[in-house]
């Protein structure tokens, strides 16, 4: 008679649960088909993406023609490089996301990658976009991914590091990622503006009604009503349906069709194309190993590494990226508004603002009062950025006052401004007070009580 041994203690079976889960998701060996798919599919959209870059001529437009460079908060340090040496990051760039997609000295390559490509970035904050940021991550999570272990050219020159099996979390970790990008983006959605307003596409719409066949609808209102809530459920939704097998088709299929309008209608460059060729990788190894002609194999392969120096930094890393875009929650009023914990928070397309902002210098020597020409200082896309964002008004108050001290020697200043935005069509408001000297103030993380709160029409 055979003897069957029950644990009735249901702490050491939730205990066992747990393990078996962690062990699917971090340690279980998967074949590593579809991060050979990312890994081709990323590095050729960043090479595409670069010569795009280069050939509309915005290095001259973005980085060589503005005399000033607006910085990210910590990132004061980074500082613009001549002409010939951006053009030569631009080609490092661009070179290294070719052996990326290729896989040749991919280590070396990726690393690369990602410094050249943050170091652009930071040159000026007003050039930020949400996928730029997104890049920098995902190349960030490659440097410690074999992603070359097959299908390129160091498993043919180096075959001792040839596999076709990795450890689970090098596939999911991405995974996550994209989950955690479209979830947050569902959630900025979930406001009045997006879907009792209809704003801002109410405003963007109608400005493709020229388009054939359906730039017609763009003309009517409801049609702004229904694209901004099939938008919020789409990014609440898509990521869940990419994970269950069942629905993946019909999601890709989602994810093809919403990616390529929003590329059509809306001016956000290589998103589209990173989400839809990102989004592969949830497809199963089988559908991915028929692109490669592969066997599968029998043996399952061990990964000797001690496996809390994984699970450790693999929840440090998620745990940043879902607290860091909820800090906007520690500011009162608007985050629309005020932008403060707007970036890296995965806000698409949330937003349609503009501003005059008028800056005056005054001699406290002299009482002398003198209204500042933006122009002088700044391009035509650096002021609109810069009248709309708070961090960007204290740093070109820095820059007027150092011009000022070392052109004409003018020593004892203030400066004040006197600026307006409009927010998602409402009537242009005031945004700071106009009488603050704007010299006074520091940038930092906490609360700018300086802004003046939204008003509502």
């Amino acid at each position: 008679m055979g003897i069957s041994i029950v644990d009735s203690d249901p702490n050491n079976t939730i205990r066992y649960n747990i393990s078996g889960a962690i062990h699917q998701l971090v340690f279980a060996p998967k074949y590593i088909y579809p991060l050979v798919t990312f890994r081709i599919l990323f590095g050729l959209m960043m090479a595409f993406g670069t010569a795009r870059f280069m050939y509309n001529g915005w290095i001259e437009k973005l980085f060589i023609e503005p005399k000033y460079h607006f910085k990210f908060y910590g990132f004061e340090w980074v500082e613009a490089i001549s002409t010939n040496q951006l053009y030569t990051i631009h080609w490092v760039i661009l070179i290294s996301a070719v052996c990326v997609a290729i896989g040749f000295l991919y280590r070396a390559s990726i690393i690369t990658f990602l410094l050249s490509f943050s170091y652009v970035e930071l040159i000026d904050a007003t050039n930020y976009l949400n996928h730029y940021y997104l890049v920098a991550l995902l190349a960030f999570l490659l440097c410690f991914i074999p992603a070359h272990a097959f299908f390129s050219l160091d498993s043919i020159l180096f075959p001792r590091i040839r596999k076709t099996k990795i450890p689970a979390w090098c596939i999911h970790i991405i995974m996550a990622q994209l989950c955690i990008v479209y979830f947050y983006a569902g959630c900025a959605k979930l406001q009045a503006d997006w879907l009792l307003r209809a704003m801002p596409l109410s405003i963007w719409l109608p400005e493709h009604q020229d388009l054939p066949i359906i730039g017609y609808f763009f003309q009517f209102t409801e049609i702004a009503f229904i694209f901004s809530w099939f938008g919020a459920l789409y990014d609440l939704t898509i990521w869940a349906f990419l994970l269950w097998r069942k629905t993946r088709g019909f999601a890709y299929l989602l994810v093809i069709i919403f990616h390529s309008l929003t590329g059509i209608l809306f001016n956000i460059g290589m998103f589209p194309w990173i989400m839809m060729t990102s989004t592969l990788i949830f497809f199963s190894s089988d559908w991915h190993g028929r692109l490669y002609s592969f066997r599968k194999q029998s043996s399952t392969p061990s990964f000797p590494i001690n496996r809390k120096w994984i699970i450790i930094p693999i929840l440090i890393y998620l745990s940043i990226q879902l607290l860091f875009p909820l800090r906007s929650f520690l500011y009162e009023g608007n985050v629309l508004w005020h932008e403060q914990g707007y970036r890296f928070s995965w806000r698409v397309m949330a937003v349609e603002k503009s501003g005059t902002a008028t800056f005056y210098i005054h001699d406290l020597d002299t009482g002398n009062k003198a209204e500042i020409d933006n122009s002088k200082y700044l391009t035509t896309f650096q002021e609109k950025q810069m009248t709309i964002q708070p961090d960007f008004i204290l740093q070109f108050a820095r820059m007027i006052e150092q011009d000022y001290k070392e052109r004409l020697q003018i020593q004892n200043i203030r400066i004040t401004a006197d600026i307006f935005v409009a927010l998602n069509r409402r009537s242009s408001s005031r945004f700071i007070d106009p009488n603050i000297n704007l010299l006074d103030l520091e940038d930092s993380f906490r609360e700018k009580d300086w802004i003046y709160p939204l008003l509502e029409d």
